[in-house]
């Protein structure tokens, strides 16, 4: 099955496709040939995969229940250092619920997990380089006691012939991000890279949030 064509169907998302091809021939205009910036891991990346891993993370397998929490739709387009749509990239992405609290052994947070989101979600981007997600907006959670991690989105994007990229996706306006330490890390250019400024949208009587997130990838 088209993922991408699945995905529409499953979001509702008919004009999404302007929407991220006319972000992308932006991207594409204003390339400065710099990656996506690095960003760790973390120590919540999936040991097990989930049997449903599809782009759709607010339901999970047959459940009709929806994930709790705001709706988020991220796009975007993947590109090379020549600022060429890369076909057939790989995207993972893996966050937490609404909660803050991941669904992996070495989250001992005492939040309680969403029985209906999915936690990560992965596809391969088509042959314009897009992506599409269909998500929730994460919840911030303790990461030690004097810190606070802002909502935020893992990514993992790989292809063979490229570098891995590993980063975060953050959301614009959340006043924790001024005080995170992994995202301080960045110089102003590079945050301005991972930061996304989200769109207020209705869709099929549903308020969502919207996103463009482009990444560039590193030829190996």
């Amino acid at each position: 099955m088209d993922t991408r064509r699945n995905f529409l169907k499953l979001a509702g998302l008919g004009g999404i496709t302007t929407i991220a091809t006319f972000k992308g021939a932006q991207a594409l205009a204003s390339c400065d040939f710099r990656q996506t910036p690095i960003q760790p891991l973390g120590p919540f990346y999936p040991k097990a995969f989930p049997i449903d891993t599809d782009v759709d993370l607010t339901k999970l397998g047959n459940r009709s229940a929806r994930a709790k929490g705001e709706l988020v739709i991220v796009s975007g387009v993947v590109t090379d250092d020549f600022c060429r749509p890369i076909k057939g990239a790989i995207v993972e992405i893996w966050q937490a619920c609404h909660t803050g609290r991941y669904n992996h052994p070495s989250d001992t947070s005492e939040n309680p997990l969403d029985p209906d989101f999915q936690y990560y979600g992965t596809m391969r981007t088509n042959e314009r380089g897009e992506y599409f997600f269909k998500t929730i907006k994460p919840g911030a959670y303790l990461a030690s006691e004097t810190w606070r991690r802002p909502p935020h989105i893992h990514y993992k994007v790989s292809l063979r012939g490229y570098q891995e990229l590993v980063t975060q996706l953050y959301f614009a306006g959340d006043s924790l991000n001024h005080h995170d330490r992994i995202l301080q890390e960045l110089n102003s250019d590079d945050q301005n890279k991972v930061v996304v400024s989200f769109e207020r949208d209705l869709i099929e009587g549903e308020s969502v949030l919207k996103g463009i997130f482009d990444i560039t990838l590193k030829k190996a």
